[in-house]
């Protein structure tokens, strides 16, 4: 069964999240794990189409020309000096999309995709979508403990209004 939750707590979903969660829903059944044994390109292959109808923009591949590339830095003349890569991210630039298939937690991508996000300009809020299983182990879980304990301490604080953390 499809899950999520939203980052702080005492935050709700807004409608555009709801979009994508309904998009995740939509092709649930072709990308839960263990069941399906997809890596990040074959799931955003399966959510393109419904993630595009709502305006966001997927990355097609790994090769320069087909990723997405978010601005975190400008130079003279407004030139971008640094960007991040991301998944797929909205219409108006607020929320960014990352699907890890794998190494999520084994390798801490996740923390690696909410410094990214953290650092985007314009991003409000990061949709980090895990595996339900991975090798036997609940990525969902790993990674919900991590983000509940990082809002609950309160000792670091982003710059992101929310994480949406979604087990497929």
């Amino acid at each position: 069964m499809l899950r999520y939750q939203i980052f702080p707590r005492s935050v709700g979903i807004i409608e555009q999240i709801q979009s994508v969660i309904e998009c995740f829903e939509q092709a649930y059944n072709r990308i839960k794990s263990p069941e399906n044994k997809l890596n990040s390109n074959e799931v955003l292959d399966i959510l393109r189409p419904h993630l595009e109808r709502i305006s966001f923009t997927i990355e097609a591949g790994k090769a320069k020309g087909q990723k997405i590339q978010v601005p975190v830095l400008f130079g003279l003349n407004n030139t971008v000096d640094q960007s991040f890569n991301a998944d797929g991210i909205s219409s108006d630039g607020k929320i960014v999309l990352e699907v890890e298939a794998g190494r999520a937690t084994a390798n801490f991508a996740f923390l690696k995709d909410i410094f990214q996000a953290s650092m985007m300009h314009g991003v409000e809020f990061l949709i980090l979508a895990v595996r339900n299983d991975y090798r036997g182990a609940d990525d969902f879980q790993k990674v919900y403990t991590f983000l509940e304990t990082l809002y609950i301490s309160s000792r670091l604080v982003l710059p992101l209004k929310g994480i949406i953390l979604i087990r497929y």
